[in-house]
């Protein structure tokens, strides 16, 4: 298994209406489940954790920072060194969905949508490269750019000399299939968010430091600075 590039989009109102209850009230509210009705609707083409799960990663969290019971949350997580990876789980927290796609497989979506060689980790998550992404993708049918990928994907095995016959590879199939989704999915994603004006794409990846997700104003370390 590789690592997953994250696009995780995140309600603004709602992530601002759980930044602006105190300490406490967060806690017990987690504690208690009583913020899950104003969690946003879970979006079934994108992937979230469970209400359970994200309460016990933020309850954890919170219990990890010692003297920072009294005041706002907001004003706590930008006085504190761990806020960044706090505002990240209240993030997920307000979020309808995630898109994830191993790291690998980002690579081969961003050269055919940009049709050029993503040359490597930096650029594959500059903010320039999203940009770029957002303006080619946004308003393509979802079923183009996936006939897209996936001829470029067979392309590169007959190049490699790989077969395409799955009675040779069982894994052709699947991996097709995956392919089709993530790229239908991505550009769901980003239309998604260019039609929502409430809804804020952050990007990351799995195991990545909570203070380098996200693009200019809403990189969160910038965030809390601000």
């Amino acid at each position: 298994m590789g690592i997953e590039m994250v696009l995780l989009l995140v309600d603004e109102p709602c992530l601002q209406e759980l930044l602006n209850q105190s300490w406490s009230e967060l806690y017990v509210g987690m504690e208690k489940g009583t913020f899950r009705n104003q969690r946003p609707t879970y979006d079934s083409r994108l992937k979230r954790p469970f209400d359970i799960d994200c309460e016990a990663e933020i309850l954890d969290w919170m219990d990890s920072i010692e003297d920072s019971k009294g005041g706002k949350v907001i004003d706590i997580l930008k006085t504190i060194p761990e806020g960044t990876q706090g505002l990240l789980h209240l993030m997920e927290w307000a979020s309808p969905g995630s898109w994830e796609v191993w790291e690998g497989r980002a690579f081969l979506y961003l050269d055919v949508a940009l049709k050029r060689t993503i040359s490597g980790s930096d650029e594959l998550y500059a903010e320039s490269t999203w940009t770029e992404l957002i303006q080619h993708l946004n308003g393509i049918p979802e079923e183009e750019f996936s006939e897209s990928v996936c001829l470029d994907w067979m392309d590169r095995r007959k190049e490699l000399g790989e077969t395409l016959d799955e009675n040779e590879d069982p894994k052709i199939v699947p991996t097709f299939e995956a392919h089709d989704r993530a790229s239908r999915a991505l550009v769901y994603t980003i239309s998604l968010c260019t039609r929502e004006p409430s809804l804020l794409s952050i990007l990351g990846r799995e195991h990545l430091k909570a203070d380098l997700w996200g693009h200019g104003r809403w990189n969160l370390r910038q965030y809390l600075l601000d």
